[in-house]
């Protein structure tokens, strides 16, 4: 079953994560934005990365639908000294101020949803692609 992949916040929402993760081939698309938290949906392809980026203000947590990918994390850009591997099922805590990146080390893409709290992307954030992302939010963090 399709779910219609678009910001369904703030309104109350079920889903299957699962599905809806696993069913998004975009690079980013916002899937639920409130006042204190926000989901998004994310496609990583194959050898390619979130991103080197930092949320001063903003815990999250990643969770991952499908694949595998390596997790780096660290107080700064030039010292990422968490590092782990990760697969179906695992949450990656990243704590407000780490700065962090996930390569996807698979032969599949790799699906995982994200949780920002506050919310970091504005309402109805869509990028097909992690180029358009990051055009898109140039100095936002990244």
């Amino acid at each position: 079953m399709s779910i219609p992949l678009q910001d369904y916040g703030p309104n109350p929402f079920v889903v299957n994560m699962m599905a809806a993760a696993i069913q998004n081939n975009n690079y980013r698309t916002a899937f639920w934005t409130g006042k204190h938290f926000q989901i998004t949906l994310m496609s990583i392809n194959v050898g390619d990365d979130i991103g080197l980026e930092i949320h001063p203000d903003t815990d999250q947590l990643i969770y991952i639908e499908q694949g595998q990918g390596l997790v780096q994390m660290g107080p700064s850009k030039d010292n990422l000294n968490f590092v782990r591997n990760a697969s179906v099922n695992s949450a990656v805590v990243v704590p407000a101020g780490t700065w962090h990146n996930v390569t996807n080390t698979g032969p599949t893409p790799l699906k995982l949803f994200v949780l920002y709290a506050p919310p970091h992307h504005p309402f109805g954030t869509f990028h097909a692609t992690k180029a358009i992302a990051e055009e898109e939010e140039k100095g936002y963090g990244q």
